[in-house]
């Protein structure tokens, strides 16, 4: 087995390509972001029939479609149509299935590849946005963004596809960052969260070593009044492509910083468990292992301390590119030593360690960054705040839309955000929110900007809503619906030379129902029960 150091991939990512023959550099569309939601909009427009630049920061496309989310979060599988159907069900062609909603990351970046290139999307890889002066826009209208590498792009039509809204907040297009309180829209789940039934310790477990020596990765109290708004966002993680096969498993090996100290929260959560559930901890207790074809996983945050990296998040939305390099690569050591942690410390229980120590990343994935993911999974940044902003109301009790464009139907999902020492001295999570909803539509007016700020802008993935609202939005299935109807949107306005604002909204929503959009959702009938012999 061969051992890994991790790679610096922010490091990686954020230097700038050379210059690229790139002439001419005016388009119809220019989408800044490969996410897959920016991918679909991307093709979208193309089968339009408009000229389209994709411009990438990285060197990939598909965000965490492509980048260890291999698990699906689709929520009802029913009410996901279009364009975003069809990458599931080229996928599954992959495996020789008819869909597939679980899938290992190259063969989704394969698919994205696929579907770029038959649509004749230029792909920009190397292109990051320029700090400051990234972009020239005059009364209200973006005419041209410009990149590190010295390359610019005009176009009648911009969207901001990324994760981070960094064109968004360049255009002087209003957002926000952190949670909104609870009187802001009138929202029950707004703001700061009592005790959560998941993700938390649901035993006492010591938040300090020594009086007034706070373990680390834990803060000083207070949690703050329930419903209050902050500037704080939930925790991100690296959903890594793990295997168990021997043939292809590289051990996750000491990361440089690593510090064994830096788990020891862990290792007393691990004994207050056996202290209190009578057995020791197994690997399934501490992760969601999700399994995907040919003997890998998608590893995901379960418990109160897992993959989520909680509190460490908070500067990534407004930081500089500097300053997010340095959150990723925290990311990277954190999650790198947790593994190495569980798999060597003799402190872990030795079946612990031994279960852990048969899984390892899958070297045919992720093959240039050192087989590591090549993309933190931003939950969430910069949100865009647009005349309309979608909140609670429209994803439980009022989930019809006029002229909708797609429809949403997972959980309102929000990771933990805030991980604190309480008055006790002992430890809790704060922030987790999972809340069921039904099916609900969409409506076009979440992909835009305020009209007087920008008129040729749409927004995909940074959408506007509240926070609550955008932990349900926030699904890489609903990222590329709402980029499917970006790429639609983009046509139309330059079709009728209008603002992206005043399109005709009824007419949209028809053109994607005839591209296989969903816009309705009706509850499957329950089986018929056999009839009695």
């Amino acid at each position: 087995m061969r051992a890994l150091l991790p790679l610096c991939l922010a490091a990686a990512l954020s230097c700038p390509a050379r210059a690229q023959d790139v002439a001419p550099n005016r388009f119809d569309v220019v989408i800044y972001g490969a996410t897959a939601g920016g991918v679909i909009a991307a093709v979208a427009a193309a089968r339009e029939g408009l000229s389209v630049a994709l411009a990438e920061p990285g060197q990939h496309l598909g965000g965490m479609t492509s980048g260890g989310l291999g698990h699906t979060d689709h929520g009802k599988k029913e009410t996901i149509g279009g364009l975003s159907l069809e990458f599931y069900q080229r996928v599954g062609k992959k495996y020789d299935e008819p869909i597939t909603w679980y899938f290992e990351p190259h063969v989704a970046e394969l698919v994205l590849k696929e579907m770029a290139a038959e649509a004749k999307v230029k792909v920009f890889f190397g292109h990051r946005l320029r700090p400051d002066t990234g972009v020239r826009k005059r009364r209200g209208v973006i005419r041209e963004v410009y990149f590190e590498n010295g390359v610019s792009f005009e176009a009648r039509i911009f969207m901001d596809a990324t994760y981070e809204g960094d064109l968004l907040a360049q255009a002087g297009v209003s957002f926000t960052i952190g949670r909104e309180g609870a009187a802001r829209y009138g929202e029950s789940l707004a703001g700061i969260r009592p005790k959560d039934r998941n993700h938390q310790f649901d035993f006492p477990v010591p938040a300090a070593a020594a009086p007034g020596q706070l373990l680390p990765g834990i803060l000083p109290g207070p949690r703050g009044a329930i419903g209050t708004a902050d500037n704080k966002v939930q925790a991100y993680n690296f959903r890594l492509c793990l295997t168990d096969d021997p043939r292809n498993r590289i051990t996750i090996s000491q990361p440089r910083s690593y510090d064994p100290a830096q788990f020891a929260l862990l290792l007393h959560y691990i004994q207050a468990f056996q202290k209190n559930r009578q057995r020791l901890p197994v690997m399934k207790d501490l992760f969601i292992v999700s399994p995907l074809p040919n003997r890998k996983t998608d590893i995901n945050n379960r418990g109160p301390v897992s993959t989520d990296f909680i509190n460490a998040s908070w500067s990534y939305p407004a930081g500089d590119y500097n300053a997010r390099a340095r959150v990723w690569q925290d990311h990277i050591n954190y999650t790198a030593g947790l593994f190495f942690f569980l798999s060597t410390d003799s402190r872990v229980p030795e079946p612990l360690r031994a279960e852990v120590s048969q899984w390892g990343l899958s070297s045919d994935e992720f093959v240039d960054t050192n087989h590591w993911p090549h993309q933190l999974y931003v939950r969430e940044a910069r949100r865009m705040v647009g005349d309309f902003v979608m909140t609670q109301g429209d994803i439980q009790t009022e989930r019809a839309k006029p002229n909708p464009i797609g429809m949403g139907s997972y959980n309102s999902d929000s990771h933990n955000v805030f991980r604190f020492a309480q008055p006790d001295g002992t430890v809790q999570n704060e922030g987790n929110m999972e809340v069921a909803v039904q099916p609900y539509q969409i409506p076009y007016g979440v992909l835009l900007p305020k009209k007087k700020q920008a008129r040729n802008l749409l927004v995909p993935v940074c959408v506007s809503s509240s926070h609550v609202t955008y932990s349900t939005l926030r699904m890489e299935p609903v990222y590329m619906i709402m980029g499917q109807a970006a790429g639609v949107a983009a046509k139309m306005a330059i079709d009728a030379n209008a603002a992206v604002q005043d399109i005709d909204a009824a007419a949209l929503s028809k053109k994607l129902r005839a591209q296989g959009a969903v816009m309705e959702w009706t509850p499957p009938k329950p089986a018929a029960a056999p009839a009695q012999k």
